[in-house]
């Protein structure tokens, strides 16, 4: 069931198994080059599920897979999708200097566009980590040429999050909007309810209930996002890891797909720019 005059937007971190930040104790970054390599065939089967749908995505996409995979930046323009930034080595924006963050979202711009051949509008810090001590990164993304950023989830996390932001689109800056992962509020609290593991753990009807609600009752779009290897069942088991991280990144890997299909058929979708950049508003 379509919720009705709401188009929301559909997010894909584009990233590999062995890039998540969880995984960063267990993998050293000096091994991603020696690492089996899945993200492009992932993204394929992503853009064909789009595709079936004409379904219009936004893809974040890290500079490290652009530059050893540039068909799927291509793939990802010529699909009609928006082309953005995840930075370029998926560092924690929390992790850098404000120097080092600059030249890590430059770098990763101009290659993005290079590639793509089409401006590179939005960015989405890695794990969420722009909060209250860093700042300053959206004085740096404007200055940057970036027009907004997709970085904060206001809820409580070990390892993100800012309870206490805006849960809706907010400006941060001249020229910079601030779009947060979508929350429902309940109660005095925000609970994640649009995407990565909190969307394979739940049953897919709560997660539906909880789009519907931001549809419904809050009257905004809601921002979802996944990441190709979360479709990705053979993806190889790294050894050693501890229960927590384990049961976090491999739980229902073989559902999610599925549930995925069963989204695009239940709402509206889009890209984050032509919903926001053009909305009224917005910062176009």
């Amino acid at each position: 069931m379509l919720a009705p005059a709401i188009t929301n937007a559909l997010t894909i971190d584009v990233e590999d198994y062995f890039q998540v930040s969880a995984l960063a104790p267990y993998i050293p970054r000096s091994q991603w080059d020696s690492r089996e390599c899945r993200v492009e065939r992932n993204v394929e089967r992503i853009l064909a599920m789009l595709a079936e749908r004409d379904v219009k995505a936004t893809f974040f996409t890290l500079g490290w897979v652009a530059e050893r995979y540039p068909q799927i930046v291509r793939g990802i323009v010529a699909g009609g999708h928006e082309l953005a930034s995840h930075g370029y080595g998926h560092e924690r924006a929390s992790d850098l200097s404000p120097e080092a963050f600059s030249q890590d979202i430059l770098r990763a711009k101009a290659l993005l566009e290079d590639l793509g051949g089409a401006p590179v509008l939005g960015y989405r810090a890695p794990s969420f980590s722009i909060g209250l001590s860093n700042l300053w990164a959206f004085d740096q993304l404007a200055r940057a040429g970036y027009r907004y950023s997709s970085s904060i989830y206001p809820i409580k996390h070990d390892h993100y999050g800012m309870p206490d932001s805006p849960r809706f689109a907010y400006r941060v800056g001249a020229g910079l909007l601030e779009i947060p992962v979508t929350t429902v509020r309940l109660g005095k609290r925000n609970l994640p309810s649009t995407g990565g593991g909190w969307f394979r753990l739940m049953p897919y009807a709560l997660s539906r209930w909880m789009l519907q609600k931001v549809n419904r009752e809050d009257r905004e779009p809601a921002i979802f996002y996944f990441h190709p290897w979360e479709i990705d069942v053979g993806q190889p088991r790294i050894p050693g890891i501890d229960a927590k991280t384990r049961f976090r990144h491999y739980l229902n890997l073989g559902r999610t797909e599925g549930r995925l299909q069963q989204l695009l058929q239940d709402f509206r979708w889009g890209r984050m720019d032509e919903i926001f950049l053009r909305a009224p508003g917005g910062t176009a």
